[in-house]
């Protein structure tokens, strides 16, 4: 927006138009809906990463020549779980079943929980808090690469020693080609781990347009842990000092 002031009659006669005086909204300030946009779907992400598988096994032998497959989700597993688990009782390996029963349980919240501190960070955190937004983001699939990393160490290194086989302890390969006796494996992510990875990212590009909000807003003088604006409210405009 643009103001001018009243023109005014000099002395010599002539008439002088006042001089334009350009009023600029801050450079990104467009970018607050985006952020909002960029947190909801994030949520929508993760909510339909939770009911999606994340990661796939396929053990291949000379018996099984079209292999075996391991399909695992947050909330348990599916796929030849049965033939698999015969197959580890004769290594003294548990059973599937068994891993992970806490996170299988609590995996519903805990996504929830991450979706809404997601939204609520891009919404509410203040200036000072930029740099932690995208944590709890970035968290969910790093939580779920370790904890699967853990479980697939401790079932390949807690091998019953009365079993009737008997091989040296090993953890599977999460990633690619691997090889448990005389089985070779393959492993790879999938839908559920790359929809969450998506939600990270739109996390990150919110993270990034608000630091530049945040760094050209009028109310940054005042913001400390949350945002007076709450990122969609009218900027607070203070009365010029006389």
């Amino acid at each position: 927006m643009s103001s001018t002031s009243a023109p005014h009659k000099e002395k010599d006669g002539h008439v002088h138009l006042g001089v334009a005086q350009l009023s600029h909204a801050a450079p990104w300030n467009w970018a607050r809906w985006p952020i909002v946009a960029c947190g909801v779907g994030a949520l929508g992400l993760f909510a339909a990463s939770f009911f999606q598988p994340w990661w796939r096994f396929w053990l291949y032998a000379p018996q099984y020549p079209k292999g075996l497959g391991l399909v695992i989700s947050l909330t348990g597993m599916g796929g030849d779980v049965h033939e698999i688990d015969l197959l580890n009782h004769y290594i003294g390996m548990g059973h599937l079943a068994s891993a992970a029963p806490l996170e299988r349980q609590i995996a519903g919240y805990g996504v929830a929980a991450i979706c809404v501190v997601t939204l609520t960070a891009l919404m509410l955190a203040g200036k000072k808090l930029n740099k932690l937004v995208a944590i709890p983001a970035i968290s969910f699939p790093v939580v779920f690469l370790g904890d699967s990393f853990y479980w697939l160490y401790r079932f390949g290194h807690s091998l019953d020693p009365h079993a009737p086989l008997h091989i040296a302890a090993f953890t599977p390969q999460m990633f690619g080609n691997g090889q448990i006796g005389q089985f070779e494996t393959f492993a790879q992510p999938e839908l559920g781990f790359w929809l969450a990875t998506a939600g990270v990212v739109l996390a990150l590009v919110g993270t990034f347009m608000r630091s530049r909000v945040c760094a050209h807003c009028g109310n940054a003088g005042e913001c400390s842990a949350v945002c007076p604006r709450l990122m969609v409210l009218p900027e607070r405009h203070h009365e010029a000092s006389k």
